[in-house]
Formats: C-alpha cells, structure tokens, sequence
C-alpha cells in the first residue's frame, strides 16, 4: 500500500472510506518495512495509552475547545483502531466485528427507539436498560450494588456506588438530608484533625468526600467532570497569575503570598465580568 500526501483540497469523503484508510495505514505501521515501535505493541502495552488518551479526551472536552476536542477524539479512535488490529492478526476479531457488535447492543438496548417500548421518564428508560443488560447476560435480573472496576477514577466509583444504593431505596430524601449529612461529616472530620492519628483523619476525609459525591448525585452533576474542571479552571488562572507577576519583574518563588493573592482574586474578577 502506497500512503500518499495531500497534494490540496480533497473532496469529502465518508466515514468508511476514511476509516478503511486508517486502518490500511495501521497496517503499514505494523507491517514489514513498517515502524518498529508500532511492530511491537501489544494491547498490554497500548493499555497504559488508552488510559492516557481518554483522559486527554476529557481534558479536552473540558476546554470547550472543538479543535482540541477533535484532536484527542482522533487519538482515542487511533488506539481502538491499533487494538482491534491487534485482535484481527490473533484471529480474534476485527474492527468490522467491533463496530457490529456495539451497533446491534445499541440497538437491542434502546427498544423504545427501535422497538415498541414505551418510556416515559428516566426511571423507565432506566429499567429498560437494567433489562436489556440482564437479558445479554451482563447483569442478574435483580443487580444489587455494581461491580467496581479499579482503573476507575475513585469520583467515578463513589457515584455509581451511591446511584445503585439510591435504586434500593438506601438514600435520602431529598437534597437537604444530604447536606445536613455534609455538615455532620464535617465536623466529624474537624473533631479527626484535633487527634493525632493519621489513619482516622483519612478515614473522615474520604467519609466527606464520599458525601460531597452524593451531594452531585442529587445535583445531577458529574462530580468526576466537576473536579476536572476545576483542575483546568485552577491551571487556567495560575498561568495569568504567573503572566503578571512577569509583568512586574517577579516570580512564584520571589513574590509573596499576599502579592500573589491579589493578583489571584483579580483573576478571578475579571474572569467573572468577562461575557460567557
């Protein structure tokens, strides 16, 4: 196979001729005369990058930035790509396979699209999912709490864990119970600090936590993308508080605290008048 160059403006193209071209180019990569670290990735290796890439993705979606958004989702779709190559010289499967099979299990989990099932509201669509899922095995008819997997960020699990609780009826009623029980965690892990065992005070942090996650839940907000925002909002800011200090001939290191504060609290006030 012969890749060659973009010699100008290509006309439009479809999804499958330009997936079929990225796959022959995976090919060459894994090919004779191809490249040698592509030669030798095995889907051991390549899971570390997936893992790195789909949160690049989520980095990226954070920013609201589509030409980051684009790039990150070629990447991802790069590694699923590889991968199912991968599978296709084991004589597993192939990415035709791949694709089917997602097709027809969204197909077979959404009846009220293409069946005749009726849902009227989340709780509906919900129970039709769960009985999907049951009936391809996926899940006992009567699921009590899910199973956890550890290379899920640990926001990610506390929300799935109090989602599935909430199903059973393990819940408060309503908004104002889980914060009354915030206040309580709180306190508990203010009366931890007084003590001088690390062990207790971490168990109180992470009871906080865990109720700051259900504290979401109830605001229907991911608490994950919550938290990665913050993260880009905090990286955002501290790089213009770096760009000011410049302006003034300073550093992190040589201004203080107080300076670095204000800038800080100007940042954020400028940002705030700022039109969306």
């Amino acid at each position: 196979m012969t890749v060659k160059p973009s010699s100008g403006p290509a006309e439009p193209r479809t999804v499958d001729a330009e997936l079929s071209a990225l796959v022959e180019v995976i090919q060459r990569l894994r090919g004779p005369n191809g490249c040698p670290w592509d030669a030798k990735q095995t889907p051991q290796t390549l899971k570390t990058y997936m893992l790195e890439e789909a949160y690049e993705l989520a980095e990226a979606l954070d920013s609201r930035q589509p030409e980051k958004i684009r790039e990150e989702l070629g990447d991802v779709l790069l590694h699923i790509v590889m991968l199912s190559e991968m599978f296709r010289e084991f004589g597993s499967f192939s990415l035709a396979e791949v694709i089917a099979a997602i097709r027809a299990k969204m197909i077979h989990r959404h009846p009220h699209v293409f069946g005749t099932a009726k849902a009227d509201s989340i709780e509906d669509l919900r129970a039709i999912w769960q009985e999907a899922k049951a009936a391809e095995g996926k899940i006992s008819p009567a699921p009590w709490l899910p199973e956890l997997k550890p290379q899920q960020p640990a926001l990610a699990q506390a929300q799935k864990l109090g989602e599935a609780a909430a199903r059973l009826g393990f819940d408060w009623p309503d908004l104002a119970g889980v914060l009354d029980k915030f206040e309580e965690e709180l306190q508990e892990f203010r009366e931890a600090l007084n003590e001088s065992d690390p062990d207790h005070q971490e168990e109180e942090l992470g009871d906080l936590l865990f109720c700051l996650v259900n504290v979401a839940r109830f605001l229907r907000i991911d608490s994950e993308g919550a938290l990665r925002r913050t993260i880009h909002k905090f990286i955002k800011r501290f790089h213009l508080v770096e760009r000011a200090l410049i302006k003034q001939g300073k550093t992190p290191e040589t201004a203080s605290l107080a300076e670095m504060d204000a800038i800080w609290e100007e940042v954020k006030r400028q940002q705030r008048e700022r039109p969306a």
